[in-house]
């Protein structure tokens, strides 16, 4: 069969599907407006949702998997995890980042006597105390937020992420509970530094990807049929970013075949964290290696700045976060006309970090509305105790969103995905049939027969949830 011929049987058929959509979008607002919340939750949870392009995955791992996976042997390769849980001074004296920096067996060993009686295996820990260490990597408490977030949450991980056997065990966790709500792409902020084995002999890059990929080979993650792939990320305010960047961009130029493109993370306007610091080494870089696509956090600030502009300039095409895109309306217009740069959006995070606390003022609906393209992520959501559903409902409770809008955040996630022009069209058809599937299943009967359908969903939900909504539901 011809390409020619190839387009038009897609053309055809994009066309023969175009009617149920639009019959659809009124069956949907029906549902919208008639539902009640958790049916409404529930019916979001079971759309399909097609990729999170802004996912850190250091971030994105639910406390209660944690606990799950640092306290079996057979999930963790025989380690053992500490917490730093008991203290020899007062407790108000104690820096709120080493409270519960958790580490494992080989680390604990190094540590002088006074030190290690300061830290309780996980497993020893009182049921309060358990349940202290979980929440120590959340934002679950009253006055927690931006500060917390960076200077503490992410210093408690300790080392358990350079145990391979959990590292690759949360990966399996992450990618499985996403394939559950609909999403058939992940492409998170990973990488395989320092790992080491239980007596701390450090894997070298093939070793560790050899593991990696058994893992993601074992049936419980290859079933989901789940597309991943990976970026690299720079700390762009580390004295040493300019080296980092010039390693990193050879790294993955060198393992394209998981490795898709390059991030920068870290606060803007931290010391060295702007982004024309980086302009020359990029440009260096492009002449030594083919394309390689670049994903860049800017414009996560609470006053305006040219930050997005001079992202654009390195070469970014999807900005991650972009909230004071409003008050630079030059790039905005920019960005109005043109369909290259896609603003990668999450609401939950910009909430829970203060940056647009009135979810009211974010600019998401402005930019959704006024040709700017634009999708919804998680970013940290195991530090956020949420889910993409979360993000979905937030949207479409705040922002009225329509059917038209709701499925094009879907198709723009797939769209702006890092992946080869194959891949990227197999999913794009891939969504296309789910989403007729989802429409066929809840646009037979009535809209009471899809409340109904909306019930029997099995969704599940985190304390994000709870807190924010009331909603526990557990699979």
């Amino acid at each position: 069969m011809t390409m020619r011929i190839i387009r038009l049987f897609i053309l055809l058929f994009s066309f023969a599907s175009l009617l149920p959509a639009q019959e659809f979008a009124a069956r949907y607002e029906a549902i919208r407006q008639t539902a009640s919340p958790e049916q409404l939750y529930k019916f979001l949870y079971a759309l399909p949702k097609g990729g999170d392009l802004h996912n850190h995955f250091g971030g994105s791992i639910i406390p209660e998997w944690k606990w799950a996976i640092l306290t079996d042997p057979s999930r963790n390769g025989g380690d053992t995890f500490y917490a730093r849980a008991r203290f020899n001074v007062s407790a108000d004296a104690i820096d709120p980042r080493v409270r519960y920096h958790t580490i494992r067996q080989h680390t604990y060993d190094q540590l002088d006597s006074q030190k290690q009686s300061e830290y309780m295996r996980l497993t020893d820990l009182a049921t309060a105390e358990r349940q202290a260490w979980m929440n120590a990597f959340r934002l679950d408490a009253p006055g927690e937020g931006r500060h917390e977030f960076f200077a503490y949450t992410w210093n408690r991980l300790g080392d358990m992420h350079r145990n391979p056997h959990v590292r690759f065990e949360f990966l399996a966790e992450h990618i499985k509970a996403f394939a559950d709500e609909g999403l058939s792409y992940l492409e998170t902020m990973f990488g395989l530094y320092t790992m080491a084995a239980n007596d701390g002999t450090v894997l070298s890059d093939d070793e560790a990807l050899l593991m990696m990929e058994q893992r993601l080979a074992q049936p419980d993650v290859a079933s989901t049929g789940m597309e991943l792939r990976f970026l690299e990320t720079i700390l762009r305010f580390s004295p040493q970013a300019l080296q980092d960047l010039e390693i990193t961009y050879a790294w993955v130029n060198a393992h394209r075949d998981r490795w898709v493109g390059i991030n920068m993370a870290g606060i803007e306007e931290s010391g060295q964290g702007y982004p024309l610091r980086f302009l020359d080494t990029y440009r260096k870089l492009r002449a030594q290696y083919p394309t390689l696509p670049l994903s860049i956090h800017a414009g996560e600030m609470d006053s305006p700045d040219r930050n997005i502009r001079e992202t654009l300039l390195l070469g970014a095409s999807r900005i991650g976060h972009g909230v004071n895109i409003l008050g630079d309306p030059d790039t905005l217009l920019m960005l109005q006309h043109s369909d290259r740069t896609l603003i990668e959006v999450q609401l939950i995070s910009n909430e829970l970090l203060e940056y647009v606390p009135d979810l009211s003022r974010h600019p998401f609906p402005e930019l959704l509305r006024t040709g700017v393209p634009v999708c919804l992520n998680t970013d940290d959501r195991g530090m956020w105790d949420s889910n993409m559903t979360d993000e979905y409902y937030t949207a479409v409770t705040n922002f009225n969103l329509s059917w038209a809008e709701l499925t094009q955040l879907g198709r723009n996630s797939l769209r702006y995905a890092f992946v080869d022009e194959g891949t990227k069209q197999k999913l794009l058809e891939g969504y296309e049939t789910r989403l007729r599937a989802f429409e066929a299943q809840f646009g037979q009967g009535s809209v009471h027969d899809a409340l109904e359908a909306a019930d029997q969903i099995r969704a599940v939900t985190y304390g994000y949830a709870r807190r924010k909504w009331g909603f526990e539901f557990s699979p």
